[in-house]
C-alpha cells in the first residue's frame, strides 16, 4: 500500500452517459437527472466526452487546451461533487483501488492528518463482485474497489494514516475508516442493523430505490399464491355479517387487545375458529394485474404494492378437528394443506414457541408468518426485506384485533428460527423463510 504510485486517474461512474448533442454543448446524464453545458470550446467538450474512459487529470488538460483548463476544471468539479465520478489510483500501469459511486450523494474529499491513527471501520463490509473485493460502508454513496485485500489486514489496528498510502484517501472519502473510539450514539448498533437502516432507508446504497423492478427481465414475477398442495382440507367460510354484530366496537377491540399466553386445553380451538380467524385476517379476496405482469392482490390487511408476499403456516398440537402437524393455509381458495405430520422437526418450532412466549404447556397453534421473498424483490430495489418487515407488524395487528374480537388467546413472538422452519416446512430457506409468529388458543 506504500508503494510509489504513478498516476490517479478519472472516469464517470458506470451508470452514467455522456454525449455531445450539437456542436458546443456537453450531456451527462445519471441516475436521478442529468448536467447540460453549452458554448464549450471544442477542447473541452472532446475532454468531457473522454470521461466515458480513464484519463489522467493531465491528458484532459491537453485535451481542453489551455484556454479551456478553467472551464474544465469547473465541470470536473460540479462532477466530481456531485458523485459523478469514479477515481482510480494507480502502481504503474496496475490499478491499486478505485473509489465508485453506486448511490446518490454529495461526495465531500477528507483531508487526513498522516499522523492520526485510523483503522477499518467495525461497519466496513467486504465482498466480492465481478473478480474484484468492493468494500463499503452503510452510510456512504461511493465504495472501494480493491486489486487485492492486504490493505484490509493492515488496517485492522490503529495506526497513523500516513503510513497507509494514497490509496487511504479512497477509503476515507468512502467513509470506511474509523479516526477514534466510537461515540455512544455509534456503540448501540450492530453491523446488520445498520445495513438494513441504511438500504431500508434511501438511495445512498443504490442509485435505485424503490419500486425499480430490478428483476424484470431476469426471472418472471411469483404467482399471488403458491400452487396447492396434495393433501388439503377445506374450511367451512364464516358469515361475515353475523360477525360484524356480534363483535364488540372496535374501540373496545383496541383498548382490551392483550397477549395471552395460557390456552384452555380442556376446550381447545376448534377448526371452524381457526379458519374463521385465517379467513378474517389474510384470506385472498381477489386478485388484478399489475405493471409488467405482476400480479396483485387483495387482502384484509394493506402491503406495499398490493403485492402481499406473506404466507401463513399453522402449526397445530391441539385443534378440535384437526390433525397436529404442520398446515399451510391456501389463502386463494380458503383451504388448509398438509405440509408435514408432526414429528422431532416440528417439536423443535413448539418448543421455541414455548420459549418464546414463556407458556408452561404446549400452545393449541402456532402461526408461522413466512414471506415469498421473490414477490417482493422482484419489484422493489433496496427496501423489500424492510418493507415486508412492517407486513409482518400489520398482519400481526390485524391477527391480535380479530382474534380479541372473536375472544381468542393470541400472543405475538418476537423471534423464530428460518433455518429451523426450512427444516420442517422442507422449503427453501431463501425463497420462502419464516419472518414471524403468533400464538393462538382458546382463552380460559
Amino acid at each position: 500500500m506504500g508503494a510509489a504510485v504513478s498516476a490517479e486517474k478519472l472516469r464517470l461512474r458506470r451508470d452514467a452517459s455522456v454525449a455531445a448533442p450539437e456542436p458546443g454543448t456537453v450531456r451527462v446524464e445519471f441516475p436521478g437527472g442529468q448536467a447540460t453545458w453549452r458554448d464549450l470550446p471544442p477542447g473541452v467538450c472532446e475532454a468531457v466526452c473522454a470521461l466515458a474512459g480513464d484519463q489522467s487529470e493531465a491528458d484532459l488538460g491537453v485535451r481542453a487546451g489551455f484556454a479551456g483548463l478553467l472551464k474544465l476544471k469547473g465541470i470536473l468539479t460540479r462532477l466530481d461533487a456531485a458523485g459523478m465520478l469514479e477515481h482510480a489510483v494507480l502502481d504503474g500501469d496496475r490499478e491499486l483501488a478505485r473509489l465508485r459511486p453506486v448511490g446518490r450523494g454529495t461526495l465531500v474529499r477528507t483531508r487526513l492528518d498522516p499522523a492520526a491513527p485510523v483503522k477499518l471501520s467495525r461497519f466496513a463490509v467486504a465482498r466480492a463482485e465481478g473478480g474484484r473485493l468492493v468494500v463499503a460502508a452503510p452510510d456512504s454513496f461511493v465504495q472501494v474497489e480493491l486489486a487485492d485485500g492486504a490493505v484490509l489486514g493492515a488496517l485492522a489496528n490503529w495506526a497513523p494514516a500516513g503510513t497507509h498510502g494514497p490509496v487511504l484517501r479512497l477509503f476515507a472519502d468512502a467513509g470506511l475508516l474509523a479516526y477514534e473510539a466510537e461515540p455512544a450514539d455509534r456503540l448501540q448498533w450492530t453491523v446488520p442493523d445498520v445495513w438494513l437502516h441504511a438500504r431500508a432507508r434511501g438511495s445512498r446504497l443504490s442509485a435505485g430505490y424503490g419500486g425499480g423492478y430490478p428483476m424484470l427481465g431476469e426471472v418472471d414475477p411469483l404467482p399471488a399464491a403458491p400452487p396447492p398442495r396434495a393433501y388439503r382440507v377445506p374450511l367451512a367460510v364464516p358469515d361475515l355479517a353475523v360477525a360484524a354484530k356480534q363483535d364488540p366496537p372496535l374501540t373496545e377491540v383496541i383498548e382490551s387487545r392483550r397477549s395471552v399466553r395460557e390456552h384452555d386445553d380442556a376446550a381447545p380451538l376448534t377448526l371452524e375458529q381457526l379458519g374463521e380467524l385465517l379467513y378474517r385476517t389474510v384470506r385472498i379476496r381477489g386478485t388484478f394485474a399489475g405493471e409488467h405482469g405482476l400480479e396483485l392482490v387483495d387482502r384484509p390487511y394493506p402491503a406495499g404494492g398490493s403485492i402481499h408476499e406473506l404466507e401463513v403456516y399453522p402449526l397445530i398440537t391441539n385443534v378440535a378437528g384437526a390433525a397436529p402437524g404442520l398446515w399451510h393455509y391456501h389463502a386463494g381458495d380458503h383451504h388448509l394443506e398438509l405440509v408435514a405430520d408432526a414429528g422431532p422437526a416440528t417439536r423443535t418450532l413448539v418448543e421455541q414457541a414455548k420459549a418464546a412466549s414463556t407458556m408452561a404447556g404446549d400452545p393449541q397453534v402456532l402461526l408461522i408468518v413466512t414471506a415469498r421473498f421473490g414477490r417482493l424483490m422482484w419489484k422493489y430495489d433496496t427496501i423489500a426485506y424492510s418493507l415486508l418487515l412492517k407486513h409482518v407488524g400489520v398482519l400481526y395487528q390485524t391477527v391480535y384485533l380479530v382474534g380479541t374480537a372473536m375472544g381468542l388467546a393470541v400472543c405475538g413472538l418476537g423471534g423464530g428460527d428460518a433455518a429451523d422452519f426450512a427444516a420442517a416446512s422442507g422449503l427453501d430457506y431463501f425463497a420462502e423463510g419464516s419472518v414471524g409468529e403468533l400464538v393462538v388458543g382458546s382463552r380460559r
